[in-house]
């Protein structure tokens, strides 16, 4: 924290959102980590409980209370179906923050945080030099899915199958970009973010080959770093305040207007337009406005090109011949922003597939992003329930509109040795596109 101004105000503010909490319970029944583990510490209710006497419980055991608080996927269910309307992921994430105030961040997380992620031009050199020397930590595993595994026993890796880093980031490939509008006669802001960019480069080529397409003007600035969602979900208010200012002065610059920012990251989404706002309060009024202005703007790039540029449903013909695809919907993007349709228009789309809807479409795929890192095994465990629900579904591609998941359910399904191709919605969307008609379907599906 940066001050023990900050501390007070962020505990009157948790404590006035505490009181809307009626105990009811109903959280237990969406919640995927209660659904695994049955214990009630790892509901909302129960967290939001102890949150209840937090100045108290920091004084007698802190370290207790940010252990229960980092076994959350913070993915919004419980919000999502809250009936008193409390917002949970708001308290969850002031009431980390304040114990990272309290107890002071670990080594491991200073490193990660301010010595790395803060600091966009060296986080990307650590990475391209990772990408360069991998293949002596890993090896492939499918290479339908694009997985990989440790070649050695890591306490960090673990069974994990994952995707390898990009041979070349995307930011290298398409460093900065400034068109004009063309037929659409709108201008976007391009955020990348972190996992498009080192890990799903192709994703970024389609969200270009879509907008050219439909003569939509793209501002793309150099220097972009990460959103943030990392270091906040992890208790460092300071790294995550650093890096809302950097992309604030690159996406919100007078002499590159925009009528809309767009990404193609679920979570990327959820966070500029929710927790920028939120988590800046306390910054200059002149901020906050530009901050707010940029946040209702922001838009998922589904959700751009149906609303706003006008994305129609394919002509189909017979069913017999066309490919069959499932959706995932991800937590930040039907939970935390209320976008499901839009992604499924993108793969109607395209007349080379047939939406085939799984059972549990939108229940978490387990990922949480850090909680991966830490609670690996209740992570696969609730991510191999989403696995069967797509094997249910006997399609051959499943997509997303979210990198993170699309690593969660990679690993599921290489694990288990299921050969179903993970696409992003806007990949699908894109394939559609060939010379401005026609439709094309992804290749290496047998």
């Amino acid at each position: 924290m940066s001050s023990l101004k900050e501390l007070a105000r962020l505990m009157k503010e948790l404590d006035d959102q505490l009181v809307a909490c009626m105990r009811c319970g109903l959280c237990q029944a969406v919640c995927p980590l209660f659904a695994e583990t049955g214990r009630e510490a790892d509901v909302a209710r129960g967290k939001l409980a102890l949150l209840s006497g937090l100045a108290q419980e920091i004084l007698q055991n802190p370290q207790g209370v940010q252990d229960h608080l980092n076994r959350c996927l913070l993915c919004g269910s419980c919000a999502a179906n809250c009936p008193s309307g409390v917002k949970v992921l708001d308290i969850f994430i002031k009431a980390r923050a304040i114990l990272a105030g309290y107890l002071g961040l670990s080594p491991v997380k200073k490193a990660v945080f301010r010595g790395l992620l803060s600091q966009p031009d060296w986080f990307n050199r650590i990475l391209a030099w990772g990408a360069k020397f991998q293949g002596i930590f890993v090896k492939p595993v499918d290479d339908l899915l694009g997985s990989s595994c440790a070649r050695f026993m890591s306490p960090l890796l673990a069974d994990r199958h994952f995707k390898a880093l990009a041979p070349v980031p995307w930011h290298v490939k398409v460093p900065r970009r400034d068109t004009p509008p063309g037929a659409a006669n709108l201008k976007v802001a391009f955020f990348v973010g972190c996992l498009i960019d080192k890990l799903f480069p192709q994703v970024a080529d389609a969200v270009l080959k879509v907008l050219d397409h439909h003569g939509v003007g793209v501002y793309l600035p150099a220097g972009q770093g990460c959103c943030g969602i990392p270091a906040l979900s992890g208790g460092d208010t300071q790294t995550f305040r650093h890096l809302v200012r950097l992309n604030l002065e690159l996406l919100d610059d007078p002499a590159a207007p925009c009528d809309y920012l767009v990404t193609a990251c679920a979570t990327c989404s959820s966070t500029i337009k929710q927790l920028w706002p939120l988590m800046m309060q306390d910054s200059p009024p002149a901020e906050q406005e530009r901050l707010k202005a940029l946040a209702a703007k922001t838009l998922d790039i589904s959700q751009f090109l149906v609303d706003k540029v006008g994305v129609a449903p394919a002509a189909l013909g017979p069913e017999e011949g066309r490919i069959p695809l499932t959706y995932h919907d991800p937590c930040h993007l039907k939970k935390s922003l209320g976008v499901a349709s839009q992604p499924r228009a993108l793969l109607k789309a395209n007349p080379a597939y047939i939406l085939k809807e799984m059972t549990e479409s939108d229940w978490c795929c387990g990922c949480g992003g850090s909680f991966n890192l830490q609670h690996y095994e209740t992570s696969a465990a609730i991510g191999k329930r989403k696995r069967d629900n797509i094997a249910a579904s006997h399609c051959r591609v499943v997509a997303t509109g979210c990198p993170a998941c699309m690593l969660q359910i990679t690993d599921m399904l290489s694990q288990a040795g299921m050969r179903v191709l993970v696409k992003h919605a806007v990949e699908i969307y894109a394939g559609s596109l060939v010379r401005g008609t026609g439709a094309r379907p992804l290749k290496n599906l047998t």
